[in-house]
């Protein structure tokens, strides 16, 4: 496969270099749970759900959440936070590009699994989330900006994490599929230095 595979993912949950990880859920979930943008006990999927932080605040608040990811690593320390916690969630381990629920989800939360992809794998991911929502789901995303003076001079590609150009993303999460809101989206900062848009998307 291009880019990262479940290998290198593995590794850096094993040395703990996961300069991503808020080491909690992600201050823009919390907005929309605050604004019921998404209200339990929705059928929930985090893929790229890490160490299981988003997986657990929805839990804890009631929603049927289910966390995916290709690194057993993650896995195993997303279910011991469940666990902890005296929680309850499912949690797969698969690569979220091949992988089918068994029943549509009514939302998926994305966060970190589109800018952890090689580009080359974006579309087959776009078409398993819309595999995964139902009619008129919700994909609350989280679109990493990290745009790279190499990109610009040169057109090489650089990650992770891949930088989600807004003009690359409505095309690769196009009309026909989905319905966009209307910009400006919400600017948020990330501890590694870069900054996330957050948008709602309605499948249609």
């Amino acid at each position: 496969m291009a880019g990262p595979d479940a290998a290198f993912w593995d590794d850096r949950f094993a040395r703990g270099d996961t300069p991503w990880d808020r080491g909690g859920a992600g201050p823009q979930l919390l907005e929309w749970l605050a604004a019921g943008v998404i209200v339990p006990p929705a059928h929930v999927a985090v893929p790229g759900c890490g160490r299981g932080w988003d997986v657990a605040e929805l839990a804890a608040r009631g929603f049927d959440a289910v966390g995916i990811d290709m690194s057993a690593g993650a896995c195993e320390r997303a279910r011991m936070l469940l666990a902890d916690r005296g929680l309850r969630a499912e949690m797969v381990h698969a690569d979220v590009c091949a992988w089918r629920p068994a029943r549509p989800f009514d939302a998926v939360y994305e966060q970190t699994c589109l800018c952890a992809m090689h580009p080359t794998m974006w579309r087959a991911y776009e078409t398993a989330l819309a595999a995964w929502l139902r009619p008129g789901g919700t994909l609350l995303a989280m679109i990493a900006q990290r745009p790279r003076r190499e990109a610009v001079d040169a057109g090489i590609i650089e990650g992770p994490p891949y930088h989600g150009d807004i003009n690359a993303m409505r095309m690769l999460f196009d009309d026909a599929r989905w319905e966009w809101p209307v910009p400006p989206y919400a600017r948020v900062p990330h501890p590694n230095g870069m900054h996330e848009l957050g948008l709602v998307l309605r499948r249609r």
